[in-house]
């Protein structure tokens, strides 16, 4: 006999099991209930670096960051209390080469209704006073972009979807998916089995070992990411402008009243996702430091407060898996969101939430997301990719 039963279980309470769970909710489903093998957000959504931008280079994410934005900027009229969103505007640098794809790309993102320009040198350091811009010639500004808080977005997510009637179980961990006759039944957990009828896991690469008994491999992989937290200079004080840097492959965004977050953009994959160095090295620490210093002079100066790692659940084209899993009815997967899930989280809640409950997405299609595409050689590449966009993990497309 199962210990408990559900209409929806949701196997995951990170930002993105949270936030599905609300959309269930405002879809109309019954007895949804949500399962974290520690509790909301311990995973990579306490980690996150959460920045809310809308510069993507495929129309697919885009579209996503561009529902998700409206989430971000009006949170307590459409979720309910705070999101802790911060309004800095952003900019994507990138290398010369890449400057004729730049403004492509800013042409489309405009299309998609993305409040977004390119921007001379000039008018870039009357944007950021004290921005070393010796090496950049444009980027591309976004006015209305910044930051949020990823856990409190979560907390805020399952509080509404409480209120109207999910649950959550922390400490209850997923230890296998149950189906018969082509058909999911429920999962088995450290405390007991639970039946569903429906079940979404959303478990980031944990996803792949509870999928690969019923014989779905998922190109699944964790690498590990590192960000340091520095004290910022009396010169920037008052804050700056958030930014993603590929002319040094790092980005850096303010992180309350007085710090700087800092990160890079590449890691190593690590073996056991349970089992990982979580703090920072020493010699990541010398890096971001000097690239943060060219960037902007007075860091020379910052002192360092902490640091912290996480890791992203990396696919072959850092594009996350979306959608039913194929031969066995009434299971979903939501992974493989590769370091850029937080900004796109709500709108692929509420698409989630259609597919599951109506048998298809409508606000934004979710089908090019499919858990197929690697195997129908159709993974996700924009038209115009940067040279530092792709991990060095992933697989570029050709050509």
């Amino acid at each position: 006999m199962a210990w408990r039963t559900a209409d929806v279980l949701i196997v995951g309470a990170g930002i993105h099991g949270c936030r599905l769970a609300f959309h269930l909710m405002r879809q109309g489903a019954q007895r949804v209930l949500a399962i974290d093998k520690e509790y909301l957000g311990a995973a990579a959504t306490g980690k996150s670096s959460s920045l809310v931008r809308m510069h993507y280079t495929d129309d697919p994410e885009a579209r996503l960051a561009v529902r998700s934005y409206q989430y971000f900027r009006n949170w307590a009229e459409v979720v309910g209390g705070d999101c802790g969103f911060t309004q800095t505007g952003f900019l994507r640098l990138v290398k010369p080469v890449d400057y004729p794809h730049l403004r492509k790309n800013v042409d489309r993102l405009q299309c998609l209704g993305v409040n977004t320009r390119v921007v001379t040198r000039d008018e870039i350091a009357e944007i950021q006073p004290g921005l070393n811009t010796a090496d950049v010639e444009i980027a591309a500004y976004e006015p209305e972009s910044g930051y949020a808080e990823a856990t409190l977005c979560a907390v805020e997510f399952m509080t509404a979807a409480r209120a109207a009637g999910a649950e959550l179980l922390s400490e209850t961990r997923a230890t296998a998916v149950r189906v018969a006759g082509g058909r999911v039944v429920g999962v088995e957990t450290n405390r007991g089995e639970i039946a569903a009828p429906t079940v979404v896991v959303v478990a980031s690469v944990w996803t792949r070992e509870l999928l690969q008994p019923l014989g779905v491999e998922l190109p699944l992989y964790p690498v590990r990411h590192q960000v340091a937290f520095l004290l910022r200079p009396p010169a920037l004080a008052r804050g700056h402008v958030m930014a993603i840097d590929g002319t040094l492959d790092m980005y850096f965004r303010p992180h309350g009243p007085a710090l700087t977050l800092v990160g890079a953009r590449e890691g190593e994959v690590i073996d056991d996702p349970d089992h990982y160095d979580e703090g920072v090295s020493e010699e990541f620490l010398l890096t971001v430091a000097e690239k943060l210093s060219h960037r902007f002079p007075p860091f020379a100066e910052a002192g360092f407060q902490r640091g912290i790692a996480g890791f992203y659940d990396m696919t072959p084209d850092s594009k996350p898996l979306l959608g039913a899993v194929p031969g066995y009815e009434g299971l979903y997967v939501e992974a493989g969101f590769s370091g850029t899930g937080f900004k796109i989280a709500p709108a692929v809640g509420e698409a989630m939430a259609e597919l599951i409950t109506n048998g298809r997405a409508q606000t934004v299609d979710l089908t090019l997301f499919r858990l197929t595409r690697f195997a129908e050689g159709q993974p996700i590449y924009g038209p115009y990719e940067y040279h530092d966009y792709i991990s060095k993990h992933a697989q570029p497309a050709a050509g």
